[in-house]
């Protein structure tokens, strides 16, 4: 299969309703974190030792990534938008455009599991230019936001309509969001000539139990023929095979194998759940990539807030007042 269909039938064995939070039906209101939680782990590019706060948020405020480790420049925020966005090399980087040494990497795996839990809000503190990369996957996210609680706000969510496709395409690979009425459906699939990839493709309707069965354990991965060119060029100085899935061949060089057959293409969903989380706001529509990666989710994104008539705001433009005012001037004005 080179490609998907042009036509899907979404199936989830999600018991519970598409949650507000991924776009679902009902919007209800926005939410938060309870209480503040930290952790500790290592920069998956950087290789350097990196401390993480999640703290909670005022409504309307969305998510905000905050260096603390800038000396006398005093903390930084960073929006995490799609338009902050400054680097696309095997994970997702976010800056500020007039200063690009303020970054912060890797940042996909932890707005996937903010998204798939349901929190709109946030502040994220972090002392260097990478998030941890825990165990490579959205799940020790999931878990700290659990033991933090989440609580609701009196503000409505804030969401977007996907009103007719969007594509973007580079190569073989292509990334779309279509109009859709039910929340956020997702399909993708993927082709490696590594035997123990293969072609996989999967098609799910998002909802809070799904993100959380059948994507939020998917754990990056790479080629073995891969590592050696990639530290040499500065990336996955902290990657092993605690925090990364490798591949040799038709071989996983991890010991444990692979937690699902199809854990690849799942984590490349789970990639896309926390790149288009970066929208700023809840998306109701279906996205469809086959080969996707971040550059093509991030060009996926401006895509869409480039042209008016692509989207349009939900339920109603005045209890989104405050996610025009993030966007960019040019959405903005739309």
């Amino acid at each position: 299969m080179d490609g998907l269909p042009q036509t899907f039938h979404f199936q989830t064995t999600d018991s519970m309703p598409a949650s507000p939070a991924l776009g679902g039906h009902g919007f209800g209101a926005q939410r938060t974190l309870r209480s503040a939680i930290s952790c500790v782990g290592i920069g998956l590019h950087s290789g350097r030792r990196a401390s993480l706060t999640m703290r909670p948020a005022p409504a309307g405020s969305g998510i905000v990534v905050r260096r603390t480790d800038l000396g006398t420049a005093g903390a930084v925020d960073i929006p995490a938008r799609f338009d902050h966005v400054i680097d696309t090399r095997l994970c997702t980087v976010l800056g500020m455009p007039d200063a690009p040494e303020l970054r912060v990497g890797t940042v996909e795996h932890v707005m996937a599991a903010l998204a798939g839990c349901g929190v709109h809000n946030a502040v994220l503190e972090v002392d260097g230019p990478e998030l941890p990369i825990l165990d490579g996957s959205a799940h020790d996210f999931v878990f700290l936001i659990d033991c933090a609680g989440i609580v609701e706000q009196d503000r409505p969510v804030e969401a977007i309509e996907v009103l007719r496709p969007v594509r973007v395409a580079q190569g073989e690979s292509y990334a779309e969001l279509r109009p859709g009425a039910h929340g956020l459906d997702m399909a993708a699939s993927i082709a490696f000539d590594a035997a123990a990839i293969g072609r996989q493709a999967l098609t799910l309707r998002l909802g809070p139990s799904v993100f959380r069965s059948r994507l939020a354990r998917a754990r990056t991965f790479t080629l073995a023929s891969d590592v050696e060119h990639l530290r040499q060029a500065g990336l996955a100085l902290g990657g092993s095979l605690d925090n990364a899935v490798v591949v040799d061949g038709a071989a996983v060089l991890n010991p444990g194998g692979l937690r699902m057959p199809d854990e690849f293409v799942r984590h490349k969903l789970l990639d896309a759940v926390g790149d288009l989380a970066l929208a700023g706001a809840v998306l109701r529509g279906s996205y469809v990539a086959h080969r996707p990666g971040h550059a093509l989710n991030n060009a996926l994104l401006r895509a869409l807030f480039a042209d008016a008539a692509n989207w349009r705001a939900a339920p109603r433009a005045d209890a989104i007042a405050g996610w025009q005012t993030r966007l960019p001037a040019a959405a903005a004005a739309a």
